[in-house]
C-alpha cells in the first residue's frame, strides 16, 4: 500500500498508528465515483480492519440504487473522511482558518456476496459505532443488505 504525498509536509501525519487512530474516530467516509458528467460523491457509514499486508474499508446499504450500479461499472474509487473541525478566527478576513484532520485515498471496491463474510463485515460496522461485536443478523436482513469492501491501495492523512 502506498502513501499519497501531501504538499504541506508540516501538516502530514506519517505515523501509521496515528493515521489509524484518526480513521477510527471518523464517523462518515465519502466515496467518490467517476461518472461521465463528473464525480459522484456519497457519504456512508463505514468500518475498517488493518491486516498485515493491507487496509480494508467496509460499507453497507440497500442492494439497489446508483451506488450499486456504479460499483458494478468501476472498481477503483476515491475515499475521504475528516474530523475534529474547529474554526480559527482572526481580525482580518483572509487570516481566518479551519483546523481539522483528514484522510484521502483510493482503492478497489467490490460487493460481498458470501454470507459468512457479510456477517463478519456487518459485525465490524456495528463494532465501529457501538463498541459491541456480538450482533445477530436475521436471514431476511442479510438478503436485503448490500455489503461492500474497499481494499486501500493508497492513502494519506493530514492535520491542520
Amino acid at each position: 500500500m502506498q502513501h499519497n504525498k501531501i504538499r504541506r509536509k508540516d501538516r502530514a501525519v506519517n505515523d501509521y498508528e496515528q493515521m489509524l487512530e484518526i480513521m477510527r474516530q471518523c464517523d462518515v467516509c465519502r466515496l467518490g465515483f467517476q461518472e461521465e458528467q463528473g464525480v459522484y460523491i456519497l457519504p456512508l457509514n463505514f468500518a475498517f480492519k488493518q491486516f498485515d499486508d493491507r487496509l480494508e474499508l467496509y460499507f453497507h446499504g440497500h442492494q439497489k440504487g446508483k451506488k450499486i450500479d456504479l460499483i458494478k461499472q468501476q472498481k477503483i474509487v476515491g475515499f475521504q473522511m475528516d474530523r475534529k473541525h474547529e474554526l480559527v478566527t482572526a481580525e482580518i478576513a483572509c487570516h481566518y482558518s479551519f483546523r481539522y484532520q483528514s484522510i484521502i485515498g483510493k482503492g478497489e471496491i467490490s460487493l460481498i456476496e458470501e454470507r459468512s463474510e457479510k456477517i463478519t463485515i456487518l459485525q465490524y460496522l456495528m463494532e465501529h459505532y457501538t463498541g459491541k461485536s456480538d450482533w445477530q443478523f436475521e436471514e431476511n436482513e442479510l438478503n436485503r443488505i448490500a455489503v461492500m469492501k474497499l481494499i486501500v491501495t493508497e492513502w494519506a492523512c493530514k492535520e491542520h
